[in-house]
């Protein structure tokens, strides 16, 4: 069977498309190598793809021109591409045109994919607010242009299933980490700034924000087994993730543990739009999915570390 994977060479859609060549798929992966963050680490995971036996495609979604070079014989859709997280540097208009905009894109290139079984949209905790420990069915309170274009896109893909055009999920993501996760993020710029002996910055107060700290291939588990059940998660929202919590001071004291060394911390002031609270609430996976995610704190941690040393100089 033939799967597309959209933002393919980032953390975690990269992570997928191996998933997915490793369990005898056929897969065509797709990014636009923004500068983000740095396109080499996008090269580097991009190349994992390709020796696994992937086909990754330079294309932006936004483009609708660009779309003439996919066939349109996929069974399987994951959409991973976004603008990602909470930033200064990123614009209403690169969450819009990235989010929302590459998304209606998406959907209307899927609606010519006759063998399409099933579009599966990666959403995020963030399209809950401020504080993320809800079931499915709670109304989201996005504090961020982040939140509020992904709870766009993840509408407009439930939108289409709602009017019968084609069978869709969304899949609400808590807080990943391991191997490969961007050097923006609070594990890589930990493990980074603690081996360098570096400040690590922290934002005032964020150090009691809890957090489910979910590990990559526990997530990836979980999207993988939307293959299959169709019928089940079709027109559903499904949250993945862990529901053991850490303080944001405990994930930090256990990147300390693993790489030998304390690690300097230099507060900032507090940042607009993060999240005080998340607690994946996977009464709805577990049902639907049998979703059971098992790897601990500290695992995870040391995966991501020895990744780290291995691919950073």
């Amino acid at each position: 069977m033939n799967v597309l994977v959209t933002g393919v060479a980032g953390f975690i859609g990269s992570h997928c498309a191996e998933r997915l060549l490793e369990m005898g798929y056929s897969v065509i992966g797709l990014d636009n190598f923004s500068n983000y963050y740095s396109v080499d680490l996008k090269m580097k995971n991009a190349d994992v793809v390709r020796a696994k036996g992937g086909e990754i495609l330079e294309l932006d979604l936004r483009d609708i021109d660009s779309y003439v070079k996919l066939k349109t014989d996929f069974d399987y859709i994951f959409h991973f591409a976004a603008q990602p997280g909470i930033s200064e540097t990123s614009t209403f208009e690169d969450y819009l045109s990235n989010n929302v905009l590459a998304t209606k894109n998406l959907l209307d290139f899927a609606s010519k994919c006759n063998n399409l079984k099933l579009f599966v949209n990666i959403g995020t905790s963030s399209i809950y607010g401020l504080e993320a420990t809800f079931p499915e069915s709670v109304v989201p309170k996005p504090v961020s242009y982040y939140g509020v274009t992904k709870l766009a896109a993840e509408q407009l893909v439930l939108q289409k299933s709602r009017e019968q055009q084609l069978s869709a999920c969304s899949l609400r993501l808590y807080s990943v980490i391991g191997p490969r996760e961007r050097p923006e993020k609070m594990y890589t710029k930990l493990i980074d700034l603690g081996i360098k002996g570096e400040s690590f910055p922290l934002f005032e107060g964020s150090e009691k924000h809890l957090r489910s700290f979910t590990y990559v291939g526990d997530i990836i588990d979980g999207i993988v087994s939307v293959i299959g059940n169709e019928a089940k998660v079709n027109g559903e929202i499904i949250n993945l993730g862990t529901e053991v919590e850490h303080t944001t001071q405990v994930g930090i004291n256990t990147v300390e543990k693993v790489i030998g060394k304390s690690i300097k911390i230099e507060v900032k002031p507090r940042r607009t739009g993060d999240q005080l609270r998340t607690k994946a609430n996977i009464d709805k996976a577990r049902k639907l999915l049998d979703y059971n995610p098992q790897t601990t704190l500290l695992e995870s941690v040391e995966a991501q570390v020895k990744w780290f040393e291995e691919n950073y100089e």
